[in-house]
């Protein structure tokens, strides 16, 4: 954070809603969710791994979450990361002047620069896929020094060979109108899927060996 918004970071997103601009984004945000295998000091850890990765010389916020899921009552423990793409460069700046537009030739007359200006939507998307691979190998070498067997995948469903329809998030109000029963249901459908999933990975692996 800049200096002025060193001890209070709210003060930082509501200067950006203030000054940035009509069109421009004041902060994103990645959802992630975390590996159950882990402990909550390990994933502690692994968040900071994240950050530190991710986030580098930009302001942020984050809070890690650990509700428990409505259909199976398990821990769904994942982080909100909030992020400025405005990267501190060690000029000081008013609250105005940090969202205004960056001066290449005279950086310090004009605002912190957006890391992401100038990229069009391929660039984007491309940066987007990039950050999920680097979320993937963060929590599998994290998974790895801790033991586990489990591993993240960042790839679609497709282009990891597997044959199934990507599951949608049904939410807390769909959710709320299921009986029990349909919760039960759901839930083993899913069960069976993924046994599947598994199945198949397996006699893939087999053949891939021969």
């Amino acid at each position: 954070m800049p200096a002025w918004a060193m001890d209070n970071p709210a003060l930082f997103w509501k200067a950006g809603d203030k000054h940035e601009r009509a069109n421009g984004a004041v902060y994103r945000e990645h959802e992630i969710a975390l590996p159950a295998e882990l402990t909550r000091e390990q994933q502690q850890a692994l968040v900071q791994d994240m950050i530190k990765t991710m986030t580098p010389g930009k302001p942020y916020q984050f809070a890690m979450h650990a509700p428990r899921s409505a259909l199976e009552g398990k821990t769904n423990t994942h982080l909100h990361l909030m992020y400025s793409d405005r990267k501190q460069d060690g000029i000081e700046r008013s609250p105005e002047q940090t969202f205004s537009r960056h001066n290449p030739k005279q950086p310090d007359r004009g605002g912190c620069k957006k890391e992401s200006g100038g990229k069009n939507r391929l660039a984007l998307r491309d940066e987007l896929i990039q950050t999920r691979k680097t979320c993937a190998e963060l929590q599998n070498a994290a998974l790895k020094m801790a033991g586990h067997t489990a591993r993240v995948d960042h790839r679609t469903l497709k282009e990891q060979g597997i044959d199934r329809t990507p599951e949608q998030h049904l939410g807390p109000a769909r959710i709320n109108q299921l009986s029990e029963e349909d919760k039960r249901m759901y839930v083993a459908n899913r069960q069976r899927q993924l046994r599947s999933q598994v199945q198949t990975s397996h006699k893939q692996s087999e053949i891939a060996s021969v």
